[in-house]
């Protein structure tokens, strides 16, 4: 039912010291929208079995829907978390033809719900579960609210991907909003200008809102509360999947040290064919496999999807495709079927065998 990748170091440390979540000091979280109901069950036992009671320091960094994710499992209670985010979000019903401006409203509905009374605070005061959500601040007509400017900001984003990813960064700048004790340091071979932005009581609905607020379908967020005025939109557009090197700053009197970061990266996935960022969804561009030696990618398995209705997972084009009813109901089927993936998972480490672990292949 569940397949699972590593890169070269990690297959090894995991054969040397076995499959334990001291060895994970990061986790990261993808985009993706309602695709992440794959992975509903792993997360479920993740953080309420295996980094329960957790007493040393896990990053979570995620962009739009990892994001979101990430919120959950910082709070106190992770797994009550993921259920209102997971019980919310399938249930969610627009108009037939739905605005950037209403589903904004629903956005913001869903997160107020997803943090419910206490959760911001928990997050900010939560100092070993750290949260970290991933904005992209857009320059230029890709800023612009206005349909056809966007239009075109985003047709020039598409030619300068094609022609070299690291061109996004005229039009994108990473923001990374941040648990307040975070040590937490982003690279790339694209040098994206990246600002490390504390996540407060004033600026946390919106910074998670921006990484999950898609170009045309939803409105970008301006000028969030203790950051640069700006439009802020989806993390994704520039790590979408991710193509990262995690380091840990250390900071002197004098100067930042940064060094990578020794620990593993957990990375539950709904595919084994990770793309860089946003406009790379439909190339042949992969990321770098330096960038996944340290990582151990958990994948729902090719007979797992097929088991599902329709022979598929979710995604956004299920709220064109099927009437609400049609598709509450197969997204619920969707949610209770991946338990199966947390017990093929709980079934590894009680065995602990590894020889069906897969190196990626790129």
């Amino acid at each position: 039912m569940l397949d699972i990748y590593a890169g070269e170091n990690a297959l090894k440390t995991i054969q040397q010291h076995g499959f334990k979540q001291e060895l994970f000091t990061n986790f990261l979280g993808a985009s993706g929208g309602p695709k992440w109901f794959t992975l509903f069950g792993l997360d479920k036992y993740l953080f309420g079995e295996f980094f329960n009671n957790r007493t040393t320091e896990l990053n979570l960094i995620g962009s739009s829907a990892g994001a979101f994710r990430a919120a959950c499992f910082a709070q106190n209670n992770p797994v009550a978390a993921i259920k209102r985010l997971a019980d919310c979000y399938s249930h969610t019903i627009y108009s037939d033809k739905p605005t950037p401006a209403e589903i904004t409203v629903k956005a913001r509905e869903l997160l107020a719900y997803v943090y419910g009374e206490h959760g911001c605070q928990e997050i900010i005061d939560n100092n070993i579960i750290k949260a970290h959500f991933i904005v992209a601040k857009s320059k230029g007509l890709v800023a612009s609210e206005h349909k056809l400017s966007q239009l075109l900001g985003l047709l020039s984003s598409y030619t300068l991907n094609r022609f070299d990813r690291k061109y996004l960064k005229y039009q994108y700048q990473r923001i990374v909003y941040h648990a307040p004790a975070s040590n937490i340091k982003i690279s790339d071979q694209y040098q994206f200008d990246t600002q490390y932005l504390p996540l407060t009581n004033n600026n946390i609905h919106d910074a998670l809102l921006a990484s999950g607020s898609i170009p045309l379908v939803m409105q970008g967020i301006k000028d969030i509360a203790d950051s640069p005025k700006g439009m802020y939109r989806d993390g994704g557009i520039i790590d979408y999947h991710f193509d990262i090197a995690l380091e840990e700053k250390h900071e002197g009197c004098q100067q930042n040290i940064s060094k990578k970061t020794q620990g593993l990266t957990l990375y539950p996935h709904f595919n084994s064919n990770p793309k860089p960022g946003w406009f790379d969804k439909n190339s042949k561009r992969t990321p770098q496999a330096k960038h996944y030696d340290n990582i151990v990618m958990l994948v729902p398995s090719a007979k797992f999807v097929q088991s599902l209705p329709y022979q598929k997972i979710p995604d956004r084009k299920d709220f064109e495709n099927f009437d609400a009813a049609t598709r509450i109901k197969y997204w619920q089927t969707v949610l209770s079927e991946t338990d199966r993936l947390a017990t093929s998972f709980a079934d590894l480490l009680a065995k602990q065998n590894f020889s069906q672990i897969m190196a990626f292949e790129f």
